[in-house]
């Protein structure tokens, strides 16, 4: 049976109520308050082996008597509960020392293990705090998939543990890694971020290790990496997945003793980096396939964190239109409102493209209409506009194809790189990847991975076309019945 004494301090009686009949049940002795200066006469007495507070109490902000809780009985926990559940929410909690944040509504049951453990465990004090961030909230959304989100980066702060973040595009992994650098101990050092996809393979070890004058063709001087401008601070490694095995060999090395050459070097060069990776695709499919070390996916994997698509948090639409609305007033352009009609709209729509997708079409609503309230008619016209410049239904079969951007972006990178000397050879299959994997991509989810469909539909034999999702690393996503 469990022991100890737990004070609660919330001032709406009915929670008050269901903690003490949960807590008593559980075994401990429980003492009642509904404002924080009865909780602070208790704590300043020496009464209570863990205190459960609301954030917003009638007489005083949590926030503001955690600090003195901590600095008096630095080993007592405090479990921070609250209603406005945003990521800065948790964030307060977690530079103030709460021993954990929980969003309202709760589940009881999770809140009796975590006092069990926190009552089992070793108390630390925290002794850094943060800058307020202001309303420059990263993260948006109150969803419970946000909120346990927005937990586990509050845990990871303080720590320079490596984070790999899965989701598909769009739904903002590169703030999630923006967040845990800004409001974590590396805040005053570099962030800096690569996108392994949107680099040509046979240059992507020189972009993150740098290289030296005269390492082959085209280095007319010394390089500094990507590794190298972020000592201090945090690495983001974007689309991890599409990274050159030779180059996940590398990546290990570093990982694994803390140093690197240059490439055509010889001096190893020590580094001070934290390690944050993303990806869209399925990593533990690549092993099995050979195209993804294991060992480097457990080093980057030490903690997982998986952002939903916006089709999985879809009460979140309403938070995050205000929130664009807002940055785009900011901008200059003019304020906007939006019928309750045309939020529920949005929120029916699949979205694809995610939450980047629903700033793009908050901007276009903010820019292109005059009108200052948004209705469902002009949201239900924004959602049908073409995409690419053609609609879906009428797309014609045999429309040309423009390469030019795909062939473009590539030499710009090269030449920014390597100033005026060729590429290497192989520019034919590395541009006929770039068009053949998101054709071959579109063509899975239009069938929602039937292979056989997607076959027929792109006009290719069964065997090509799997031989294709092999070589090309594309992503099979199976419809759930």
């Amino acid at each position: 049976m469990a022991n100890g004494t737990i004070l609660v301090a919330d001032d709406d009686t009915a929670i008050r109520t269901v903690l003490n009949q949960a807590l008593s049940r559980a075994g401990y002795t429980v003492r009642l308050t509904s404002n924080a200066a009865t909780l602070w006469r208790w704590v300043s007495s020496g009464d209570g082996d863990l205190v459960i507070t609301d954030v917003m109490m009638p007489d005083e902000n949590a926030f503001d008597v955690l600090p003195r809780i901590k600095k008096m009985r630095p080993d007592l926990p405090v479990i921070v509960m609250s209603a406005q559940n945003t990521f800065m929410t948790a964030i307060r909690a977690s530079e103030k020392g709460a021993y954990e944040y929980l969003p309202k509504p709760f589940d009881l049951k999770e809140l009796i293990g975590i006092v069990g453990r926190a009552l089992a465990e070793p108390k630390r004090s925290r002794t850094e705090t943060l800058e307020e961030g202001g309303e420059n909230i990263p993260l948006i959304g109150r969803s419970p998939a946000m909120q346990e989100i927005y937990r586990v980066l509050a845990r990871l702060m303080q720590t320079d543990l490596s984070v790999m973040i899965n989701g598909e595009s769009g739904t903002g992994k590169e703030l999630v890694a923006r967040a845990l650098h800004d409001y974590g101990k590396r805040r005053n050092g570099p962030f800096v971020a690569i996108n392994m996809a949107a680099i040509p393979r046979d240059l992507i070890e020189a972009e993150l290790f740098g290289h030296e004058k005269g390492a082959f063709t085209g280095a007319q001087q010394r390089s500094v990496g990507r590794f190298e401008q972020a000592d201090g601070g945090t690495l983001f490694l974007d689309e991890i997945g599409d990274m050159p095995m030779e180059a996940q060999t590398r990546l290990l090395r570093v990982l694994q003793q803390g140093e690197y050459t240059t490439v055509g070097g010889r001096v190893p060069i020590k580094t001070d980096v934290r390690i944050v990776a993303a990806t869209n695709k399925d990593l533990r499919q690549l092993i099995n396939q050979g195209l993804f070390r294991e060992d480097l996916y457990y080093r980057l994997n030490v903690v997982p964190i998986r952002l939903p698509p916006l089709r999985e948090r879809t009460e979140d639409i309403p938070d995050l239109v205000r929130h664009f609305f807002s940055l785009a007033e900011k901008e200059g352009l003019p304020p906007k409102q939006i019928e309750t009609a045309a939020v529920d709209r949005l929120r029916r729509y699949r979205w694809p493209g995610n939450v980047r997708e629903l700033e793009n079409l908050v901007r276009r609503l903010s820019a292109l209409y005059p009108q200052d309230v948004i209705s469902a008619a002009l949201v239900d016209q924004e959602l049908s506009q073409p995409v690419n410049g053609v609609a879906e239904e009428e797309a014609e079969e045999g429309a040309p194809i423009d390469l030019s951007a795909s062939v473009e972006r590539y030499l710009n990178t090269y030449f920014q790189t390597f100033g005026d000397a060729l590429p290497p050879p192989g520019l034919y299959h590395r541009i006929l990847r770039e068009v053949e994997y998101p054709l071959i991509g579109a063509a899975l989810a239009a069938t929602r991975g039937n292979q056989i469909k997607a076959a027929e539909l792109l006009g290719v034999n069964r065997n090509t076309l799997r031989k294709k999702i092999r070589d090309l690393d594309v992503q099979v996503i199976r419809a759930h019945r």
